[in-house]
């Protein structure tokens, strides 16, 4: 029976990686088919009456000004969310093109907070911005204005984002649409070239790697190891990126620990270049068997389980310290984080 790689001694897995490239794919569980609703998930009937309110209020989606919806947008917020998905728009996306039609700066972090506000408050009245809201009205002027223009002819090459079965032709589809309902072959079809659930995904990928890294830090609060915790983007002395667990301190590393999951192979592969460059600086040239500092790997997600090479790398990297959701229940016993034990 094959050991995993944090099981036999680094000269072994050196001389011959593949079976434990095999070890460590064995064990390698993807969770995208389960989400996190996570803060501000939108429930179909929340989302239904924000349609119906924008449906209703523009006597269906035939007077499409940029006033009326205002007026509705203040009253049901939700149905910003409803808008924004009729022109199939990510607000980054929204916010970029209303700037650049109405001269009006609407910044990454306004829509984003615009957009979170909405999904936590979707039905109750919208507060009054500091602004007057000059920024939702341009966001609203523009996706009227879009809406109503539809799709512009593009090269045959190429394709427009308002190309879609309700919004190709202007207001005419989309009041089409709203009458007879989606012909089902073609909400397929809308949801394939969108991807379900994409949305929100994006919305919560923090919290999908959260769950990995809450679950190392039980195993060592449980093991009474002493740790710190980073936070994005913070500014850790001697190194570029900050790793997500360093034990026992910033000021005496021993340990780093990196919780990472990848349901595709490109982020895999940036998450594994990542610790390499931890296993690089991890290096003690007075002492190549005997590291400043030892690198533990926790990952996750289908997209590890891709490419054999990187997995090659990250184990040569870590020295076989690569552990999963179903082997982390070892990474005290067989790592240098025994050593910090204290119950």
């Amino acid at each position: 029976m094959t050991k995993f790689p944090f099981e036999v001694p680094f000269s072994i897995l050196q001389e011959n990686p593949d079976p434990f490239v095999s070890a460590v794919f064995s064990c390698l569980e993807s969770e995208f088919l389960v989400l996190p609703r996570g803060a501000g998930f939108v429930e179909y009937p929340v989302f239904e009456q924000g349609y119906e309110a924008l449906k209703q209020g523009t006597g269906g989606f035939t007077d499409l000004s940029a006033d009326r919806v205002f007026s509705i947008a203040v009253s049901v917020p939700i149905s910003i969310v409803v808008l924004r998905s009729l022109l199939g728009f990510t607000p980054p996306e929204w916010a970029h093109v209303a700037s650049k039609r109405t001269n009006t700066r609407i910044t990454q972090g306004y829509i984003r907070s615009l957009d979170r506000e909405v999904r936590m408050n979707p039905l109750s009245l919208m507060k009054q911005s500091r602004d007057g809201g000059v920024r939702l009205k341009a966001l609203i002027e523009t996706a009227c204005d879009l809406l109503v223009e539809g799709a512009p002819v593009v090269g045959s090459d190429k394709i427009h984002r308002l190309d879609k079965a309700d919004t190709a032709t202007g207001l005419k589809g989309v009041q089409a649409l709203a009458r007879i309902g989606v012909p089902y072959a073609m909400l397929l079809y809308e949801r394939f070239m969108g991807r379900p659930f994409a949305g929100h995904r994006d919305s919560v990928s923090d919290l999908v790697g959260d769950f990995l890294e809450l679950a190392v830090e039980e195993v060592l609060t449980k093991a009474g190891i002493s740790y710190r915790k980073t936070k994005r983007a913070e500014q850790i002395p001697g190194f570029d990126l900050a790793p997500d667990f360093i034990i026992p301190s910033e000021f005496n590393p021993q340990i780093i620990i990196e919780a990472k999951i990848a349901e595709d192979d490109g982020t895999a592969r940036d998450k594994v270049t990542r610790i390499q460059h931890l296993g690089e600086l991890s290096k003690n040239d007075q002492s190549p068997n005997n590291p400043k500092f030892e690198v533990i790997a926790c990952i996750g997600g289908r997209g590890f389980g891709v490419r054999r090479e990187d997995m090659k790398k990250m184990l040569l990297a870590t020295r076989g310290k690569v552990f999963t959701f179903k082997t982390l229940d070892r990474i005290i016993e067989c790592s240098r984080l025994k050593e910090f034990r204290a119950c």
